[in-house]
């Protein structure tokens, strides 16, 4: 019989989180489960081979398992996630899994019995930079994944709707928390060289999938006078993120990736507006975040955005559509202001940590069946 009171959270870099958003989403879900006394170990990667053992150590009450690989890039998460598995078979808990891309792994943890929980993310396999031998690696434990789970999350009801087409189980839809961002201090955004509420906004990797080329084309043509951020990491070697800045350069700032949390509230919270490309996926955080800083939205036109966003803020399809919609919220205060009053209501409606992390709570400790959470799956069929 395994220890309820005890979880083990796999999948992520770990925390403190300074990556991403299952990064900040572990951080706070364990340091929230802490606090009303349930044991939490988080496993956390190593950069380079360092902590082949395993090394332990404890951050604000959460025990760390730290791993380090032999290998960069995806082959050394895929060692990472193996080590992690492997280690967890000996551990006391249950386990949440964040993603679904190494669930063949994870089938160790039900051979030996162990109550396992995913979150199966969006459908990775489906972007477009993947290789076709990565995209059926993907493929592959998407499926594995749905049905080794106990029980599988969605962060969003077409992810749940997904889900459901790959497994007999019902998934729990939860989504992602933000907070309400209602002031930040200004000095983060002049210290770029920028007005408060006259630049825009987009914080995205940088891939096709998320649009930032056609964000950046956008911005140019409706010639608005103001300044476009775009947060994200380029690398040199990519010709993807080569076009983007020469595009945009001398026109368009491009910071790099930021992630100290206060720089990013603040350059969220003063922006007229926040741009957002992703074009597959779930409940996005970046998105999430953004309407819990009460910014108005223009958003890639797709399901997965129309509902996280709500009906309030504004879409687009094309370029043309998305210059449109630049030039209105540079000009128009009344549309500006009921964009960034609806973002405010549905991140009320939806998204507050405490809510999701309560939902969190209920399907670990008290809902492994899923009997005791028949909204959260009823949501996943009728939205």
């Amino acid at each position: 019989m395994q220890d309820l009171t005890h979880l083990n959270i796999l999948g992520t870099r770990g925390v403190p989180a300074t990556h991403g958003g299952f990064e900040t989403f572990a951080q706070r879900l364990a340091l929230w489960l802490v606090r009303r006394g349930i044991g939490v170990t988080v496993y956390c990667q190593s950069d380079g081979p360092v902590d082949l053992g395993g090394r332990e150590d404890r951050w604000n009450g959460i025990r760390r398992v730290h791993f380090g690989t032999r290998r960069n890039g995806a082959a050394g998460t895929v060692e990472f996630d193996l080590k992690c598995v492997r280690h967890v078979l000996r551990q006391p808990g249950i386990d949440l899994v964040l993603g679904y891309n190494t669930a063949v792994f994870n089938l160790l943890q039900k051979f030996c019995g162990r109550r396992v929980l995913m979150n199966m993310d969006g459908i990775e396999w489906k972007r477009r930079k993947w290789s076709m031998p990565a995209r059926l690696w993907l493929l592959l434990n998407e499926i594995v994944g749905a049905n080794l789970a106990d029980l599988p999350i969605a962060d969003h009801p077409e992810i749940g709707r997904h889900v459901s087409r790959r497994t007999l189980r019902r998934p729990v839809m939860i989504p992602y928390g933000a907070d309400p961002v209602l002031r930040a201090d200004e000095a983060p955004v002049r210290a770029l060289g920028l007005e408060p509420g006259r630049y825009f906004v987009s914080i995205a990797r940088i891939e096709p999938e998320n649009s930032v080329l056609e964000i950046v084309e956008a911005f140019l043509e409706a010639d608005t006078g103001m300044d476009l951020v775009v947060l994200g990491s380029f690398d040199a070697d990519n010709p993807y993120h080569r076009k983007v800045r020469a595009l945009g350069r001398g026109r368009v700032r491009f910071p790099g990736a930021i992630y100290e949390e206060e720089r990013v509230r603040a350059l969220r919270f003063h922006a007229r507006a926040y741009l957002h490309g992703h074009q597959v996926g779930g409940t996005n955080p970046s998105l999430v975040e953004a309407l819990g800083a009460g910014s108005a939205v223009i958003a890639h036109d797709n399901r997965f955005n129309r509902w996280t966003a709500g009906a309030g803020q504004h879409y687009f399809r094309t370029r043309a559509d998305c210059r449109n919609l630049i030039g209105l919220l540079a000009t128009d205060e009344r549309a500006l202001a009921a964009a960034r009053s609806a973002a405010r209501v549905r991140h009320r409606e939806r998204f507050l940590w405490e809510d999701v992390l309560t939902q969190y709570h209920e399907v670990l400790f008290g809902a492994l069946d899923t009997a005791a959470a028949p909204e959260r799956i009823a949501e996943v069929a009728a939205e």
